[in-house]
């Protein structure tokens, strides 16, 4: 059915993604401990409708990229549906129209019937012949994800199509709904049965969650090599033969052992969370089906749905506690987005905590460990060296009595109480340091600032992704002098990051940065340290030279803004007063709407001219990276490594970069598995078809020397009044007489830029 369309599709398709994805033709898991499945082996991956987080459930795009970027033994997942005609289709429901476009198709075919008791209203495959089919097309079903790519019109394809067009390793079979095809006179039995005893196809798994219907074909399976998996759905969900709830039905796994192999479950069964979605101790489920010799499989794995906080949201961690926990691991995990359990497996687990790198890669802190804790605090700080950073950060700011402190922002409001506290009247507005009014850390005292409580940032909120709210206002803020102690007391580290903006502005206000900064490194025997290195970043190319002048610091220039290229002699310039330059995202690989387009050559030119490349920010929420790396924080770091050729990342989660360097699948060579390959800039924007091309953005512009070059900073005046008669802070104008534009600013609208407002 649908073959002619299906395999001028498949041709494109795979052309596509084998450009994007080195597939390995023989690599599984090499690590030596035992695992703790039934079998001692490694858990199964099984591709849920094959990669359907990208592309559509059960299409030849999703098959496809499944069998790319998963290991050789890999599981494709097919939800068994019949038609009117009786033959067996792969699509993920019972209804047909939140996955393809049947409502368009046929808009006046739509019926209601009962499922499972509920009335139901929808277009259903029993209505249709599997020709009549041969006319729909399929598309994405989850709103959240891209659609971009339903313009491919992948066909619906058979069971047998399926089977013939991939040849899967091993094929999984799931019969969700055989007591509805019963009342209308389809027979599910049947169909498997045929199936089963075709020769061009091997079924490996067949599964359901309807005891009848196991029972009922058991004994033609006893002496085959398909196994039977009982599938659980919700705890209070009424299985239909028994009319027991599933959850009833855990409590006697004897039961299940005479009919099936082995069992489904959600991922709740095994580490269920708190109605705040904290992890509570693991339940004894898959101990004690292992006891009866059934094997467990979890599913509802997502990367793009929020799990629980305990993961970070890095997916990687959700699969490793299912896997490499010490005390059991499930036999197999059924995942949309496939890529992410075939490197926890492989790459990740029973690394352990000494684990040696395996690549050079520097790992930065973005305000501490900022991702699990309030920025820039104690605790921030502190779990960023436990979870293996190589250098904290510090971005300086300056209190009304001269105290450098580490804080996230100059403004107050961005990362404390200060405007639910007594101090909200101090909002004033200063167009020389960002848009809008604030409560800037120079309004306040140290002893002031002390008294607030810090907040958690959560960048991503507008998508209602919340970073760790139990520890949302945890820790304590620190003076640069207490940062640098805790820093020279953890010997892992390799040095310290101070981050100096706004310099002319506070120079000019009376606040002395650079030699308070100077000074403090200075009393904490920083002068004199070796085994940890000092790195001075601003964005101002004057405040680099006042301290080449005066230190032998490791110096670190920060773009402020997405460049798209530099000029020769601009790179020149920058030589002069850095060894190293840090860089947006977006400069590496440019985007439109959240799909990589390309990727220019400006780190490749910098580290020609023996500049190492520092690259920020990178986050763990899904939302913000691009579609390209699968909502997966790991394949990013890995794409922006071994294919972006970067030096560093500037993190706010640490934890995923540090571990991402150690995993056992980067010393390989030629033989890296295509979990763990970079992907190919623009490889997915070009499946996307005319129709659904999102607008072409402009190129983002050349860094120039005028970009570069500043004059002088000012000497430190003396104290000015902190404002104006109308309330406005006094601040000075630059020498053409306009304000110069603030890297606080920029950034905010970097992060706008960034966001994925349009496909979420």
């Amino acid at each position: 059915m649908g073959s002619l369309r299906g395999i001028s599709v498949a041709i494109f398709v795979v052309q596509a993604l084998l450009a994007s994805v080195t597939l390995v033709s023989a690599q599984g898991s090499t690590n030596g401990s035992r695992w703790q499945t039934l079998s001692g082996k490694a858990p199964s991956v099984i591709a849920h409708g094959g990669f359907s987080g990208i592309f559509a459930d059960s299409s030849f795009g999703a098959y496809s990229l499944a069998l790319l970027t998963s290991p050789p033994d890999v599981i494709l997942w097919c939800d068994v549906q019949l038609t009117r005609d009786g033959a067996g289709i792969c699509f993920p429901d019972l209804k047909l129209d939140n996955n393809s476009d049947v409502a368009i198709v046929y808009k006046n075919r739509q019926k209601t019937y009962l499922v499972n008791g509920v009335s139901t209203k929808g277009w259903f495959s029993i209505d249709f012949t599997l020709r009549e089919l041969g006319n729909v097309i399929l598309s994405q079903g989850v709103y959240s994800r891209t659609n971009k790519f339903d313009g491919n019109n992948y066909p619906i394809m058979t069971v047998q199509d399926t089977y013939a067009q991939l040849n899967p390793p091993r094929f999984w079979l799931n019969i969700q709904h055989d007591a509805f095809y019963t009342q209308h006179n389809l027979s599910m039995r049947s169909f498997v049965l045929s199936i089963t005893r075709n020769r061009n196809v091997t079924i490996d798994y067949i599964s359901s969650p309807e005891v009848a219907f196991l029972q009922n074909i058991a004994p033609s399976f006893r002496r085959s090599a398909t196994n039977l998996v009982f599938r659980f759905l919700g705890q209070n969900d009424v299985e239909p033969s028994t009319n027991q709830t599933y959850g009833s039905l855990l409590k006697n796994i004897t039961f299940i052992k005479t009919f099936a192999f082995g069992i489904i479950v959600p991922k709740s069964y095994i580490w269920p969370v708190d109605k705040d979605l904290y992890l509570l101790p693991s339940t004894s489920l898959v101990l004690d089906a292992h006891k009866e010799g059934l094997e467990v499989f979890a599913s509802d794995f997502y990367n793009d749905v929020p799990f629980s906080f305990n993961y970070s949201y890095d997916p990687v961690a959700e699969y490793l506690q299912f896997i490499d926990n010490g005390e059991f691991s499930v036999d197999g995990m059924i995942s949309d987005f496939p890529i992410t359990p075939s490197a926890a497996i492989d790459c990740f687990a029973h690394l352990g905590r000494n684990a040696s790198k395996q690549v050079d890669l520097l790992v930065i802190s973005s305000n501490g460990a900022s991702g699990d804790y309030p920025g820039c605090t104690d605790v921030a700080y502190s779990t960023a060296i436990q979870d293996g950073v190589d250098v904290i950060d510090c971005p300086v700011q300056m209190t009304m009595d001269g105290t450098p402190i580490c804080l996230s922002s100059i403004n107050l409001i961005d990362s404390t109480t200060v405007a639910q506290s007594e101090f909200s009247n101090l909002t004033t507005t200063i167009p020389q340091i960002m848009s809008g009014s604030g409560i800037f850390t120079f309004n306040l005292s140290w002893s002031g600032i002390k008294t607030l409580t810090p907040i958690i940032a959560s960048p991503q909120s507008q998508y209602k992704l919340f970073r760790n709210p139990r520890f949302k206002n945890a820790g304590k803020f620190l003076t640069l002098s207490e940062f640098l102690t805790m820093a020279s007391n953890a010997s892992s580290l390799q040095g310290v990051l101070i981050s100096i903006e706004n310099a002319p502005f506070l120079l000019e206000q009376g606040f002395a940065i650079t030699d308070a900064v100077l000074d403090a490194l200075s009393k904490a025997g920083y002068g004199n340290k070796t085994d940890q290195k000092v790195m001075i970043q601003s964005s101002s190319s004057s405040v680099l030279m006042k301290f080449k002048s005066q230190t032998n610091y490791d110096l670190v220039y920060k773009v402020d803004e997405d460049i798209g290229g530099a000029q020769s002699s601009t790179i020149d310039d920058i030589k002069r007063f850095a060894s190293a330059v840090v860089i947006s995202k977006d400069s590496v690989f440019p985007e439109t709407s959240a799909f990589i387009t390309s990727a220019t050559n400006v780190v490749p030119r910098l580290k020609a001219a023996n500049l190492s490349v520092y690259v920020q920010t990178f986050s763990n929420e899904f939302t913000s990276q691009a579609w390209d790396f699968f909502s997966d924080p790991t394949v990013e770091i890995n794409s922006f490594y071994l294919g972006g050729g970067i030096n560093g990342v500037i993190t706010d989660f640490p934890k995923t970069s540090n571990r991402y360097r150690r995993n056992r699948c980067l010393n390989r060579g030629n033989q890296i598995p295509g979990y763990m390959s970079p992907v190919q800039p623009g490889s997915l924007y070009q499946l996307i078809t005319a129709p659904y091309l999102p607008p072409a953005e402009a190129p983002n512009p050349f860094l120039t020397e005028a970009d570069v070059n500043e004059p002088p900073l000012p000497p430190v005046a003396a104290k000015a009044p902190s404002t104006s008669s109308n309330g406005t802070a006094l601040a000075p104008t630059s020498p053409n007489g306009q304000p110069k534009v603030a890297a606080s600013a920029i950034m905010q609208l970097l992060t706008v830029f960034l966001a994925i407002s349009l496909l979420f």
